[in-house]
């Protein structure tokens, strides 16, 4: 098992920051992501400080953004820990 050397408030901070940067590369403000995106301009100032939002309000975010790719992507190419693993899935 590796070890995770940040909390999960960690990473979500740094998650939140990445999309404020393309956000702001967009040239996009907090309130026209808000109307874009149909997710709360309380909602999107809260995780770009905090780093807190729902699942369907960051894939909202993704989409509008146009980075829904990503979320796509999560988990499709986790490694098996164990050979035991393997032998659970195939089963």
């Amino acid at each position: 098992m590796a070890f995770v050397w940040e909390t999960p408030e960690e990473i979500n901070q740094k998650l939140a920051q990445r999309l404020k940067q393309l956000r702001k590369r967009r040239g996009i403000s907090q309130l026209q992501l808000s109307e874009k995106s149909n997710v709360s301009y309380g909602s999107i100032k809260r995780f770009e400080t905090t780093g807190q939002i729902s699942l369907i309000s960051l894939t909202k975010l993704c989409v509008a953004l146009e980075c829904a790719d990503e979320i796509r992507q999560l988990f499709t190419n986790v490694e098996y820990a164990s050979i035991e693993e393997v032998i659970r899935e195939r089963t």
